[in-house]
C-alpha cells in the first residue's frame, strides 16, 4: 500500500507563513542591531557597558514577562490586534530612544517601550498564530519558515543600521529603524482569519486554566524552561556585547557588524533544517545536540588565535546554531499540549529565556564594567551550553494524553 501524500500548503497559509517571517524579519532584525548602538552611543551619552547592557537587560526580561499574558490575548483575540499594538508600542521606543539625553530617558524607551512592543510582534504571538492553522506534520516546517524570518532580518537590518550609524549617526539611524518598522506592519493584513483548525486526535481541549495547570504539572515542560533559559542568556550575550567585545581585542567595528549578519545569514538555515529535522527525529535529542554544538564552538573561538577570519567561522557555526532552539521548542510545546493554547503555554517557556536574556545582557556588562574583561561570562556561556544539552536529552515531548495513558496504574 502507498503511503498516503503528504498534505498540501493552501495558498492562504503560504501568505500568512511569509506575512508572519516578514513581521518577525523586520522586528527581530532592529532588535538584534541594538549591540552596534553601544559605542557610539555610550560616548555620546557617557554610559558605562553595564547601563546599557541594563536596558537592553530590561528590555529582554519585559520581552518575557508580558508574553504569557499576550499571548493568551492573541489566543482570544488574534494575532493582527496583538502585532499592531505590539508594533505601535516599538516604534515609540524607537523614537524615544533616538532623542534620549540621558540613561533613564534611554531605559524607558529602549528597556520599557521596546521591550512590550517586541511582545506583540516577535515569535510567541506569530508561531502561535501560524501553529492554529497547519496540519501537526506541517508544523514544525512551518514554524523553521517563520523562525528563519527572524535571522533574515539579522542578515539584512544590521548592515543596514551599521550603514545608517555610519551616514546618519546613531539617532538619525534610530529614526530610519523606526520607519522599517511601521512599514513592516502593513504585513498584518496577510495573517489569516477565521476559525482555526485543529486536528481531532489532537491534545488541548478544554479550558486555558485546564491548559495551565497541565502544563504545570508536566515535569518534561520545566526541563524545556531550563534549556530555553540558557538559550535566551547565550543570545543576548553575543548580541549586546559580542561586537564591543571584538573593538576592545582590536578588530573593527565592521567585523562585529559583519559578525552578527553572517549569525543571521547562517541561522536562516538553520531554523530551516531544524525546524524540518524536528518533523522527523526528536525535537529534545536536536536541542541537546544544539546546545553542546553551541558550548563546542564557543570553547574552540576561544582557543583559537582571534582574527577577523577566525571571528567569521565562529559567526557562521554559532549562527547556525542561532535560533534553531525556537521551531524545535515551540514544537515540543505543541506536541505537548496541542496548539489550542500554543502561544500562551509557549509564551510561559518565552519568558524562562528572556530571563536567561537578562542576566546575559545585564551581567555581562556589569562583570566586564567590574573587571575588564568578558573572560568569565565566556566560560559560565560553555558551561551551561552543556548543561543544557543533558537537561535536553533528558526531555520527552509525548503528548499529555498519551503519557497519561502510559502511566502505571
Amino acid at each position: 500500500m502507498s503511503a498516503a501524500p503528504a498534505p498540501a500548503w493552501s495558498r492562504d497559509i503560504l501568505l500568512a507563513i511569509a506575512c508572519a517571517a516578514l513581521i518577525v524579519t523586520v522586528s527581530m532584525g532592529v532588535r538584534q542591531s541594538f549591540g552596534l548602538f553601544l559605542p557610539p552611543l555610550g560616548r555620546d551619552l557617557d554610559l558605562g557597558r553595564e547601563a546599557f547592557g541594563f536596558a537592553i537587560a530590561v528590555q529582554n526580561l519585559l520581552f518575557g514577562l508580558v508574553q504569557p499574558f499576550v499571548g493568551a490575548l492573541s489566543d482570544r483575540f488574534g494575532a493582527r490586534r496583538v502585532v499592531l499594538a505590539g508594533g505601535l508600542l516599538y516604534a515609540l521606543g524607537l523614537g524615544l530612544a533616538a532623542s534620549a539625553q540621558l540613561p533613564h530617558g534611554l531605559l524607558a524607551a529602549l528597556g520599557l517601550f521596546v521591550g512590550l512592543g517586541l511582545a506583540g510582534t516577535t515569535f510567541v504571538v506569530l508561531l502561535g498564530s501560524i501553529g492554529h492553522w497547519v496540519r501537526p506534520e506541517q508544523r514544525s516546517v512551518a514554524f523553521g519558515l517563520v523562525t528563519a524570518g527572524g535571522s533574515l532580518g539579522q542578515f539584512a537590518v544590521v548592515p543596514l543600521a551599521q550603514l545608517m550609524i555610519g551616514q546618519l549617526g546613531w539617532r538619525g539611524a534610530m529614526l530610519g529603524l523606526l520607519v522599517l518598522l511601521l512599514v513592516s506592519l502593513l504585513a498584518i493584513l496577510g495573517l489569516k482569519r477565521g476559525a482555526p483548525c485543529f486536528a481531532a486526535d489532537e491534545p488541548g481541549a478544554g479550558s486555558l486554566g485546564s491548559a495551565l495547570r497541565s502544563a504545570s504539572r508536566h515535569p518534561h515542560y520545566w526541563l524545556l524552561n531550563g534549556g530555553f533559559f540558557v538559550c535566551g542568556f547565550h543570545i543576548a550575550f553575543v548580541a549586546t556585547h559580542f561586537p564591543a567585545y571584538l573593538v576592545d581585542q582590536g578588530l573593527s567595528a565592521g567585523v562585529g557588524a559583519a559578525a552578527l549578519a553572517l549569525i543571521g545569514l547562517f541561522n536562516i538555515a538553520g531554523s530551516w533544517m531544524f525546524g524540518v529535522w524536528g518533523g522527523r527525529h526528536s525535537r529534545p535529542g536536536l536541542l541537546g545536540a544544539l546546545y553542546a554544538g553551541r558550548a563546542l564552538s564557543m570553547a574552540l573561538f576561544l582557543l583559537l588565535p582571534l582574527s577577523p577570519a577566525s571571528t567569521l567561522m565562529f559567526a557562521a557555526v554559532f549562527g547556525f546554531l542561532w535560533l534553531g532552539t525556537v521551531p524545535l521548542t515551540s514544537g515540543a510545546v505543541a506536541s505537548m499540549f496541542g496548539p489550542r493554547y500554543l502561544s500562551t503555554l509557549y509564551g510561559v517557556v518565552f519568558l524562562s529565556h528572556q530571563v536567561g536574556s537578562f542576566i546575559g545582557a545585564w551581567w555581562a556588562g556589569r562583570l566586564f564594567d567590574r573587571t575588564g574583561s568578558y573572560d568569565l561570562v565566556w566560560q559560565v556561556s560553555i558551561a551551561l551550553g552543556l548543561a543544557a544539552a543533558a537537561v535536553s536529552f533528558a526531555t520527552r515531548d509525548r503528548p499529555v494524553g498519551e503519557r497519561a495513558a502510559m502511566a502505571p496504574a
